[in-house]
């Protein structure tokens, strides 16, 4: 087991990353998502103190900061530096603790991760959600999971400046081993779904980092925005594109001009497809399931146009491959990671033909992970 390098922590927190299986780009559309927990996770050690200080490590960056909880606003250390960059998410939930009245201590902490940076899997999330976790446990906050991920999109909304939906938050709170997460988020109502037996999660990060201009997720973001408001005034009670089923959609498509219809079309029907995924899942269907990753991935290339080459081949190659189910991009998009169910027994010789098919086609060498369906954040008393 691996020991942060704090001989004096009392706390031991983890918190995992998260893969979308279906459901891209529907969150702020109110729709429904399919994310799971992975096994790749933030952990961190934490010693209580009695002060306002935060002492951070970041053992990964060999980097360290303190601030104090009485200067959160000005985003900068006790020598009144700028904050780095990644010391704004656990300031940033302090922050955010405070505004909605609830106490934060001062802490020494050393913190590590082995989520991929940019990748897709929500690194920052996790580490969001292991600083909540940690002062949860250390003043007793009286709050649900689903209130605890709400504080972490919070920070990250309005403190980090990163205007990101709930699902990455929820999903690293609240997973749950050997199921995806049916995800309501509008209601904020949630199941778990058991993932196929027999099945396993690969994740194929095509080291092509996302180039995701603030203006090509403001505009998917704002066409959506502009189709729902269209659709509205014609339909009585849209709000937003979760409240158009597909048929509908069909018969009033021609409201809408183009790309926002385009971009529509994959919103309305990506939300179709987690209701039909969830049933299959919870049938045990590997192959349905499957089916609807592929159909998913092509929306998001064709429709909503934010796959890369890199990404539409590694789904190409592993859609050909062996005990493969299904693939699709995972994620915002314009680079990061394709996600891949998988037989068991073809899991190695996948990930090695996946490797090497993809080096071929891009000249780019993949980085391949085996995941398993991980359960949510946990807190360890070491003493």
């Amino acid at each position: 087991m691996f020991t942060l390098p704090l001989p004096s922590a009392t706390l031991k927190v983890t918190a995992p990353g998260r893969v979308n299986l279906l459901g891209e780009h529907v969150d702020y559309n109110d729709g429904v998502v399919l994310p799971a927990a992975i096994d790749r996770t933030v952990k961190l050690a934490i010693e209580p103190g009695q002060g306002n200080e935060v002492h951070l490590v970041a053992l990964d960056l060999n980097q360290e900061v303190t601030f104090s909880l009485l200067d959160l606003e000005k985003k900068v250390d006790v020598t009144n530096s700028p904050l780095p960059a990644w010391a704004l998410y656990p300031a940033g939930v302090a922050w955010a603790a405070k505004k909605v009245g609830l106490p934060v201590i001062g802490f020494r902490g050393v913190f590590t991760s082995d989520i991929p940076i940019g990748a897709g899997l929500s690194s920052s999330a996790a580490v969001e959600v292991a600083f909540a976790a940690g002062w949860q446990a250390m003043c007793a906050w009286s709050i649900d999971p689903v209130q605890l991920a709400r504080l972490c999109q919070l920070a990250e909304n309005q403190y980090v400046g990163v205007n990101c939906g709930l699902m990455d938050q929820f999903a690293s709170v609240n997973g749950v081993a050997g199921h995806a997460l049916y995800f309501d988020t509008r209601s904020l109502a949630w199941r778990a779904v058991p993932l196929p037996p027999h099945t396993a999660l690969v994740i194929a990060d095509s080291t092509v980092r996302r180039s995701l201009a603030d203006s090509n997720y403001n505009d998917r973001r704002a066409a959506c925005e502009e189709a729902a408001r269209l659709l509205g005034e014609k339909l009585p009670g849209v709000k937003a594109l979760r409240d158009v089923p597909p048929e509908t959609f069909r018969e009033h498509a021609s409201l809408l001009r183009e790309p926002v219809r385009t971009y529509a079309q994959h919103v309305v029907e990506e939300i179709a497809r987690v209701e039909r995924a969830a049933r299959c899942l919870e049938q045990g269907d590997a192959v349905c399931f499957g089916q609807l990753m592929l159909e998913g991935h092509a929306s998001l290339r064709d429709l909503y146009q934010v796959s890369i080459p890199e990404l539409d081949t590694l789904v190409e190659i592993a859609a050909n491959l062996p005990g493969c189910y299904g693939a699709r991009l995972t994620g915002a998009g314009f680079g990061g990671c394709t996600v891949n169910l998988v037989d068991e027994d073809e899991v190695d010789d996948f990930m090695e033909s996946l490797a090497v098919d993809y080096q071929e086609a891009t000249g780019h060498q993949a980085e391949i992970y085996l995941c398993r369906a991980s359960q949510g954040a946990r807190v360890e008393r070491l003493k």
